[in-house]
């Protein structure tokens, strides 16, 4: 099943909540956070969703064992290979049947009594989505400053309040995840198809705790191929930011020549192989980022135009026990 074959959303909420956890080297921790999440009090039902990423640890066990023994709705969305997390939250929004879906990480690092809270204060308010933020963000040095530099490419690439934090840890209704599941490229980037869908977006401070064991999932490659899908996947300011920087580079080389021109005809032969090598790389380098800022444009469209699959679910695995009685089969 590819991502454009599936969308559950468009049926009725079967439950007030639905809290969708992308899975990967998560064996350890998965079972405190379900066991959390399921003694919550969320009035009109709650269920689990959990989206395996092709794990490479015994993640999948795990979360069919915890399927088969709580009393909780917990589905286990198994994917055939690794998509990477904003893929793998769309696979759980797929099979969300929640009237709110909230979206947290499996590594503990919000607490889980934050959920009601948090979509408490979208339902109280309105909101069609509502991010959280951290008076202290529990990440290391290096990971605080990429989040930074990534917001403020945000503010400046999508149509994103100004000063809004794009965090992981979201509510969003049912209404938002509907629309952003029409999206079935390769490469999506979530907090970019929620902003096309709403400008509703409300903000909540909550805890940030340290991880209790292990070490982040995302590498830098990680980080840096989500940092171009949003760079690349919803504006075409990059190209433009390109073409100013080839008329500035245009104009210093015109500049340039005017200076050369007036030395030559003084009299004075110009002297400076060191300068025209450093110009004509200067050059040759803007032009070759310029190629493969275009080149990442194309490939990106021949990849979609393609078909490659934004996810590729493998089973699904429902303790259809759970469910209130209505909604059973």
């Amino acid at each position: 099943m590819q991502g454009d074959m599936i969308s559950t959303a468009d049926a009725a909420p079967a439950f007030a909540l639905s809290i969708v956890v992308p899975v990967y080297n998560g064996a350890t921790s998965v079972p405190t956070l379900v066991e959390a999440l399921a003694k919550l009090d969320v009035p009109g039902g709650h269920e689990i969703v959990l989206v395996n990423d092709c794990s490479p640890d015994n993640s999948l066990d795990v979360c069919r064992d915890l399927c088969r023994q709580n009393s909780v709705a917990l589905t286990v969305v198994n994917l055939a290979r690794n998509f990477g997390e904003h893929n793998a939250v769309m696979a759980g929004l797929s099979q969300a049947r929640g009237e709110y879906i909230i979206n947290m990480d499996d590594d503990l690092q919000n607490p889980p009594e934050e959920v009601v809270r948090l979509w408490r204060y979208a339902k109280d308010h309105a909101y069609d989505v509502v991010y959280t933020y951290y008076a202290d963000k529990q990440h290391a040095a290096w990971r605080n400053l990429g989040s930074r530099f990534t917001n403020w490419c945000a503010d400046n690439l999508l149509d994103k309040p100004k000063g809004l934090y794009l965090s992981s840890f979201r509510c969003m209704s049912a209404f938002v995840a509907r629309n952003i599941l029409e999206h079935t490229g390769p490469f999506p980037y979530v907090d970019g198809l929620i902003m096309q869908v709403t400008q509703n977006i409300g903000r909540l401070q909550v805890q940030h705790l340290a991880r209790a064991e292990g070490r982040s999932n995302y590498t830098i490659r990680r980080l840096v191929r989500l940092f171009m899908s949003m760079f690349l996947n919803f504006s075409v300011m990059p190209l433009r930011i390109g073409t100013l920087v080839g008329f500035v580079m245009a104009g210093l080389g015109l500049l340039v020549f005017l200076v050369i021109l007036i030395e030559a005809l003084g009299g004075r032969t110009p002297q400076g192989y060191a300068s025209v090598m450093a110009a004509i790389l200067l050059l040759a380098g803007v032009q070759l980022i310029m190629l493969g800022l275009v080149g990442e444009y194309l490939g990106r469209l021949f990849l979609t135009v393609n078909r490659k699959p934004q996810f590729i679910v493998r089973d699904v695995q429902r303790n259809e026990k759970a469910l209130p009685t209505e909604t059973r089969s």
